[in-house]
């Protein structure tokens, strides 16, 4: 029946009287049959969960990338640059990164870059320097299927 490589057909013949025996039609015949389709059932089952997960992980790599312009208009050490950025694609968890990298930087230094209020459809984004405009590019990554 199966082996190390896989199910190995048995294979049938008719009955010629007085020139071969068929293959028994028997319960054991009958039942090689059986476990070798349950065995192939039970892989091909395995195998679409896989696709499945990896379908999932593909997905969740899918990410979106924008560019975010924050404006200060408060005298340093104060700041008021602090964005609403908004999903393209809402994420089912919380789970997503998020990658920035400063394109520009008007009036000041743009110290750090804050993320914070992450929600499903968006994020808030900011800065604490005393730059009156910082633009950045932002790529938000994952989020799905975690």
């Amino acid at each position: 029946m199966a082996n190390e490589v896989g199910y190995v057909p048995l294979k049938w013949l008719d009955d010629v009287p007085g020139i071969q025996d068929g293959t028994p039609i028997n319960a054991n015949n009958l039942n090689r049959i059986e476990n070798g389709v349950l065995a192939n059932d039970a892989l091909a089952t395995m195998l679409a969960q896989e696709v499945l997960q990896h379908r999932r992980a593909l997905a969740d790599q899918e990410g979106e990338v924008k560019t975010v312009s924050l404006t200060n208009t408060q005298a340093y050490p104060f700041n008021n640059s602090l964005t609403t950025v908004s999903l393209t694609k809402s994420r089912d968890t919380l789970n997503y990164r998020i990658f920035v990298e400063p394109q520009s930087v008007t009036g000041g230094f743009a110290g750090s870059i804050i993320i914070k209020d992450k929600a499903l459809n968006g994020f808030k984004i900011g800065y604490d320097g005393s730059a009156t405009v910082v633009t950045l590019k932002v790529w938000v990554i994952g989020g799905m299927y975690q």
